[in-house]
């Protein structure tokens, strides 16, 4: 049985959902470890991790589009912030462009989930046979703050990291009404803003590193204008909940992903600011250091898989189990695009397969119960290079 799996029922979200493991949970014996050559003693494992809505349903549409057309299928930018993610859906035959004048004309084309400047998405229309806007609903809402207050006069000081594609997309919406910041410094040096002034953020942010730059920006600017809700992704906030609940009692932390991923450097960074000894961001469990020992805590960004999660934890056999430290629920459900779940009903028997159901009819697609794990794991298993199944 996989771990967070129930028997008979379609794999839960990462222990991110009401229906996963709740805390305090032995783990033992699910996923074979207690090998008497282990140094490690506990795992500490936090919930929730991993896959959060936005990526869940970029992933999830990838998957499906995978399944209905010929390779290639191209993607702008990555797909998610994970390295093994994207070589995953490169063994299937997606190819990761940054220039959609890469992409040949007709060729079915998907945006990112950090998204994308709004001349990025016309090209797209444009080239593309079928373009499919993976973005994050959460950084939709933010895109639309821009444009909205920028239409009203605003100068927008925009809380973001240089050079990461969500920062890129939302600075592109108003380019001429924005400034970047990073630091409280940065603040300090912006020039002297014209006209009523208005503060936004990058949605993977950290809650230290928002809340030390949001205090400078008041005080330069008093009369400020802010969202009434936080542009700070709820998935990022809760993960680092989860990590901060855990990480003062570990000997070593494990963070899973990417070294691109804002949201996971986030959390190792939080991690060494909680006060534990030991941070480690990897990829997977080949990047484990080999001296590990005594009560270990383990996460995973918001765009890593949770088989890689998996994985580390049978590498570091715990003498004593994995204790999973549920600290929320996630219920949040991001659907596919519009004009992709038009789509959906043609690759219904696609998808069948993909999952190991029947292959002589169509099943429903119940996108919302599943997992984008399994849906990594399933494709891999069923190989497309014979082409899309027919409908």
């Amino acid at each position: 049985m996989k771990l967070g799996e129930r028997d008979g029922a379609t794999p839960t979200r990462n222990g991110n959902s009401a229906g996963a493991i709740l805390h305090p949970c032995k783990m033992a014996t699910l996923i074979g470890v207690n090998q008497p050559s282990s140094r490690v003693d506990k795992v500490l494992l936090a919930a929730p991790r991993g896959f959060c809505a936005g990526v869940e349903m970029a992933i999830k549409a990838l998957a499906w589009m995978v399944r209905a057309f010929e390779p290639p299928v191209y993607c702008y930018h990555e797909i998610v912030h994970n390295q093994i993610v994207v070589q995953r859906f490169e063994n299937l035959g997606v190819v990761f462009v940054d220039d959609i004048s890469d992409v040949p004309e007709g060729m079915p084309i998907m945006l990112s989930a950090h998204g994308s400047a709004p001349e990025v998405v016309a090209a797209a229309r444009e080239r593309g046979g079928y373009v499919v806007d993976a973005v994050c609903p959460l950084v939709t809402k933010v895109h639309h703050e821009v444009k909205t207050r920028a239409d009203k006069g605003y100068q927008i000081v925009y809380v973001g990291h240089e050079g990461h594609e969500e920062a890129i997309g939302t600075m592109a919406v108003a380019p001429a009404a924005i400034h970047r910041v990073e630091s409280p410094l940065d603040v300090q040096q912006l020039p002297d803003l014209d006209g009523p002034v208005a503060v936004l953020a990058q949605t993977t942010l950290s809650h230290r590193e928002w809340s030390g730059v949001l205090d400078a920006t008041r005080a330069r600017f008093p009369q400020i204008w802010e969202p009434g809700r936080s542009d700070l992704c709820f998935a990022t906030t809760n993960r680092q909940s989860a990590l901060m609940e855990i990480a003062p009692r570990c000997d070593a932390m494990i963070v899973i992903g990417s070294a691109n991923s804002s949201n996971t450097k986030a959390l190792a960074s939080l991690a060494v600011e909680a006060g534990c000894p030991r941070v480690f961001r990897v990829n997977g469990a080949d990047e484990l250091p080999n001296d590990l020992s005594g009560t270990i805590g383990v996460t995973a960004g918001a765009s890593a898989p949770e088989d890689l999660v998996r994985e580390v934890i049978s590498r570091l056999s715990p003498t004593h189990g994995v204790d999973e430290i549920h600290v929320t629920s996630e219920d949040e459900y991001f659907p596919p695009p519009r004009n992709l779940r038009e789509l959906l009903g043609a690759v219904d028997a696609a998808v069948s397969v993909a999952f190991g159901g029947p292959h002589d009819g169509r099943v429903p697609l119940d996108d919302r119960n599943i997992d984008a794990s399994y849906v990594l794991e399933s494709l891999a298993e069923n190989d497309t290079t014979s082409g899309p199944v027919d409908a």
